[in-house]
C-alpha cells in the first residue's frame, strides 16, 4: 500500500491518540467531532481516511474536489497542504491550496488541472465560487479544521455558504481545540449523528497564561472611576476594547470617553456600514477604544490589542475566557480587567477556577463572594460523566477498551501508540476495503443509527437524512457515544 510507504518512511511507528481514535470512525464513514489541541496529529487523523475514500471513489478531479478542508488562516492551510502532498504523492493524489493574499491565478489554473482535495479558507474559496471556477457538487468528505478559530474569526457566514453547495450525503469532520456553544450550534446544524472524539480534558476552561488578569469587586457606582484609572494608566493609543452587557452602556461609555480617549461603540443596532467604519478605525489607530457587545465583537482578530475590560461581567465563565482571548494574541501578552459586582456572585466559584487554572492571582474579596453565594452555577457542565466513557492515561493503555460502538473490533481501537505498528494496523483492514463495503464490522449498538451502513450505502443510499440546501435533516438525539483520551466522558452533543 502506497500510504503506508509514505507513513512509515516519515518515521511513523504508531498512531498517535487523535489518529488511534479518529481513524475507525472515519473509515465507517461516521461524523466526528473531534475536540483536541494543535499539535495532536489531527492532521493525518483526517486526511488518511480522505485518501482511501478518494481511491474507492475514483472520481474526475478536472470536474471539482472529492475532499474538501476548510482551514481558518492561510499558514494552517499550507500546513495542510503540504502534509497532503507529502502523503498523497505516492497514491498520485492532487490538492490546491486556496487561500486569500495571493494571487488567484495559480490557484485557479491548480484547479483546472483537477483537485482531488481542496484545502481552503472560508473567504478565498467564496470568491472563487462567486466566480464559477470550482465546483463542489463531488464533495464527499468535509473537514472543518480549527473550527472554534474559524467562527472566531468571523467566518460562520462564509463557511455556511459554502456547505449549501456541498452534497447533503457527505461525510463531515470537524476539529476544534474548544467547544463553545457556538462550535455545538454549528455541529447541530452540519453534522449528521455524529461521533464525538475527546483527547485531553477538554471539559475545563483554559484561559491564556499570557494573559494578566485583574478581577476587582467593586459597586456599579465606582466603575467609571476606575475605568478613567485604567485608561489613564496606558500608553497613548493603546488600543483597548471594553466589553458592555447592554447597548445603551455601549452607547454611553463611547459618548462620555470619546473626547479624551477617542472611543467609539460597535454593537447590533449600528448599521454593516457604521461598523466597518469603526472597526477600520480601531485597527488603523484612529479610534483606539472600541466599547463592544460579545455579539458585536464575535469575529474581531486585532493582533496589537493591548488591553480588555469587563466594564459588565458577562452571562458566564465561557464569554468571559472568550473575551479576554481578544488580547494575549500571536505570543504577544496582554492584560485584561474585569469590574465584579455582588449581582455576579453566582459566577464566582467558576472565575475562580479559571483564574487559578491560568495560575493568576485570585483577590480575597472573590474568593468570599465564592464561598458565601458562588455555586458554580454560571456554567453547567458540557459532558456528563458515564460509566461508558472511554479511560486511558497514555500512549500504551488502550484508548477503546469499554467500547460500545464495537470500534475495538477494528485493529485502531486499542492503537494509541502502544503497541502494534501501522503495518500491522493497516493489513488488518485492508481486508475489509474492498468495493463500498463497510470498513469495519457493523455495530450491534442500537443508539447508533446508520452504524452497519457501508460506505456505498452512506453515499449514495437513500436514508432520508438530508435535505436539499446542504444543512442536514437531523435528530435532536445526543451523538451515539464521545471517545476520550486522559479525563474523558460521553456527553451530550448537540
Amino acid at each position: 500500500m502506497e500510504m503506508l510507504r509514505e507513513f512509515q518512511q516519515a518515521g511513523f511507528s504508531a498512531p498517535t491518540p487523535i489518529q488511534a481514535q479518529s481513524w475507525p470512525i472515519a473509515l465507517k464513514g461516521r461524523d466526528i467531532v473531534a475536540v483536541a489541541k494543535t499539535g495532536s496529529g489531527k492532521t493525518l487523523g483526517y486526511l488518511l481516511p480522505g485518501f482511501m475514500l478518494l481511491k474507492r471513489l475514483q472520481q474526475n478531479s478536472r470536474e471539482g474536489p472529492t475532499v474538501l478542508v476548510l482551514s481558518p488562516t492561510r499558514e494552517l492551510a499550507t500546513q495542510i497542504q503540504d502534509e497532503a502532498i507529502k502523503f498523497g504523492r505516492s497514491s498520485r493524489i492532487s490538492s490546491a491550496c486556496l487561500y486569500g493574499g495571493a494571487s488567484k491565478g495559480p490557484q485557479l489554473r491548480d484547479l483546472e488541472r483537477g483537485a482531488d482535495v481542496v484545502v481552503a479558507t472560508p473567504g478565498r474559496l467564496n470568491d472563487i465560487l462567486e466566480m464559477n471556477k470550482v465546483s463542489l457538487r463531488q464533495v464527499a468528505y468535509l473537514v472543518l479544521d480549527e473550527a472554534d478559530r474559524m467562527l472566531d474569526m468571523g467566518f460562520e457566514p462564509q463557511i455556511r455558504k459554502i456547505v449549501r453547495q456541498v452534497p447533503p450525503k457527505r461525510q463531515t469532520l470537524m476539529y476544534t481545540a474548544t467547544w463553545p456553544k457556538e462550535v455545538r450550534k454549528i455541529a447541530s446544524d452540519l453534522l449528521a449523528n455524529p461521533i464525538q472524539v475527546n483527547i485531553g480534558n477538554t471539559d475545563q476552561l483554559v484561559a491564556n497564561k499570557s494573559i494578566t488578569q485583574h478581577v476587582e469587586v467593586i459597586s456599579h457606582g465606582e466603575k467609571s472611576r476606575r475605568l478613567d484609572q485604567i485608561l489613564r494608566s496606558q500608553e497613548p493609543g493603546s488600543k483597548i476594547i471594553i466589553f458592555c452587557s447592554t447597548k445603551r452602556m455601549c452607547d454611553q461609555l463611547a459618548r462620555n470617553l470619546s473626547r479624551q480617549y477617542g472611543a467609539a461603540a460597535i454593537h447590533g443596532d449600528k448599521s454593516q456600514a457604521e461598523r466597518d467604519s469603526v472597526l477600520s478605525d480601531f485597527r488603523n489607530g484612529r479610534c483606539p477604544v472600541l466599547v463592544a457587545t460579545d455579539v458585536a465583537a464575535r469575529g474581531l482578530d486585532v493582533k496589537d490589542i493591548r488591553i480588555v475590560v469587563n466594564y459588565d461581567f458577562p452571562t458566564g465563565v465561557e464569554d468571559y475566557v472568550h473575551r479576554i482571548g481578544r488580547t494575549g494574541r500571536a505570543g504577544a501578552t496582554g492584560s485584561a480587567y474585569t469590574f465584579f459586582g455582588e449581582q455576579d456572585s453566582k459566577y464566582a466559584s467558576d472565575l475562580v477556577k479559571i483564574l487559578e487554572g491560568a495560575e493568576q492571582s485570585v483577590p480575597s474579596q472573590l474568593k468570599e463572594l465564592a464561598l458565601r453565594g458562588g455555586y458554580g452555577g454560571g456554567r453547567s457542565r458540557r459532558w456528563a460523566s458515564t460509566d461508558d466513557s472511554y479511560g486511558g492515561q497514555g500512549y500504551g493503555s488502550g484508548y477503546a477498551k469499554k467500547s460500545t460502538d464495537n470500534f475495538n473490533n477494528s485493529s485502531f481501537g486499542n492503537q494509541a501508540g502502544g503497541g502494534s505498528s501501522f503495518h500491522s494496523s493497516f493489513d488488518n483492514n485492508r481486508n475489509n476495503q474492498t468495493g463500498g463495503n463497510a470498513s469495519f464490522a457493523p455495530s450491534t449498538n442500537d443508539d447508533q443509527s446508520g452504524g452497519g451502513l457501508s460506505f456505498h450505502e452512506r453515499f449514495y443510499g437513500s436514508g432520508g437524512r438530508s435535505n436539499n440546501d446542504g444543512f442536514r435533516a437531523r435528530s435532536r438525539s445526543p451523538p451515539s457515544k464521545a471517545l476520550g483520551v486522559s479525563n474523558c466522558c460521553a456527553n451530550e452533543l448537540l
